[in-house]
């Protein structure tokens, strides 16, 4: 690879990066699905954020910016065929009818929720209930609907995605397999979208073939030393963020959203600053293991939304810290050929990566002030 096409890739996969950071900063969109046998029927509970509903039914009436529990009961009727429409159930394969029984409005860490308590017909002693699911896909492809589902067998969990919207559950004993393969994409793709996490550690990436001395950086003289540093980052990371993912997703440690996703924000501007004003200068393993403890409450996150039970924890954790390390590595695996190959040009050492960190770091710091203040972009 030559210096010019290294510095061709560099440069087009850092500003693709960048553009869809800047897009998708915004909180991921959620809703929570709870179902229970009752009386021989089920009943249910769907949890919709007041901003989801906003975008597809448009019920903030005076424009002012807030929505009123009267905007909300006066269009009680329209959310009910968007939400019962969009979810389907069916006992055995055959399907059932479904209907609302009362509204509630809950707050969530992230806003406020309507709350839609519903009953459906369907029957209690099936083998399997299917669901389909097909809520605010269309204004919104990273939506998530996540499923708790309870039965005398134990509680399921499952996520339903744009390209996985429909889900058969077996009511009898659950099948760990299929578990660790559904969380196991669900890390991959958190990873893949959390560009908070990935710009955190790109940040420390960027000057891992490079070695800091008194006149500032300059190439460093072999692969190994490169290896050794960038592994050293990885592990590290890796380590911190499985300690508390677990912790978190156990119930031991809980933390403000609020407080968390700023520091994560922080420490994304932190480790982009370094690079261009030392605040550290050895020991970026170190660096790695501190913030990586705060990126495991916010994994957790996510995780938690769907009401884990001790049970089978260990395999929802596993499933999803290998999806997550599958797109660390695959990252690490794109920029380190890239990295290595210019790491002697003055040009990248002297304009790219001071100028790459600093956009890193101001849009970094737009996040901490979202999350910290609520001031919005």
């Amino acid at each position: 690879m030559t210096g010019a096409s290294a510095a061709r890739g560099l440069a087009c996969g850092a500003l693709l990066l960048l553009l869809s950071a800047a897009a998708l900063a915004h909180k991921p969109s959620d809703a929570y699905l709870t179902l229970s046998p009752e009386g021989g029927a089920w009943s249910g509970r769907l949890d919709l954020a007041l901003r989801d509903l906003e975008q597809v039914l448009s019920l903030d009436a005076d424009g002012d910016g807030r929505i009123t529990w009267g905007e909300l009961r006066a269009r009680a009727g329209e959310i009910d065929a968007y939400a019962l429409g969009r979810l389907r159930l069916a006992a055995d394969g055959t399907p059932c009818g479904s209907h609302t029984a009362a509204y509630r409005v809950d707050h969530h860490t992230d806003g406020a929720y309507a709350v839609l308590l519903f009953r459906s017909d369907c029957a209690s002693t099936a083998r399997a209930l299917s669901i389909d699911y097909g809520l605010f896909f269309d204004v919104d492809p990273q939506h998530r609907g996540l499923l708790r589902l309870e039965s005398p067998a134990g509680t399921r969990s499952a996520i339903f995605a744009a390209d996985a919207r429909r889900r058969s559950i077996e009511l009898g004993a659950p099948a760990s397999g299929r578990e660790l393969l559904e969380y196991t994409r669900e890390g991959l793709l958190h990873i893949a979208v959390g560009f908070d996490h990935l710009l955190f550690l790109a940040s420390l990436l960027l000057p891992a073939a490079l070695q800091r001395g008194r006149a500032g950086w300059t190439p460093a003289p072999a692969l190994r030393p490169v290896l050794a540093e960038v592994l050293g980052i990885v592990t590290s990371f890796t380590a911190a963020h499985s300690l508390t993912l677990g912790l978190a997703a156990a119930g031991l440690v809980s933390l403000p959203a609020r407080a968390v996703e700023s520091a994560i924000a922080a420490s994304v501007a932190l480790a982009a600053v370094n690079n261009v004003v030392p605040l550290w200068r050895r020991r970026a393993w170190l660096v790695a293991f501190v913030f990586g403890l705060v990126h495991g409450v916010g994994f957790a996150s996510v995780l938690v939304g769907l009401g884990l039970e001790h049970g089978s924890l260990a395999v929802r954790l596993a499933g999803f810290n290998l999806g997550v390390e599958a797109g660390q590595l695959t990252l690490v695996a794109c920029l380190l050929p890239l990295l290595y190959a210019v790491r002697a040009e003055r040009w990248y050492h002297r304009f790219a990566l001071p100028a790459l960190s600093s956009a890193i770091a101001g849009l970094a710091g737009l996040w901490l002030l979202e999350r910290s203040v609520g001031i919005a972009f």
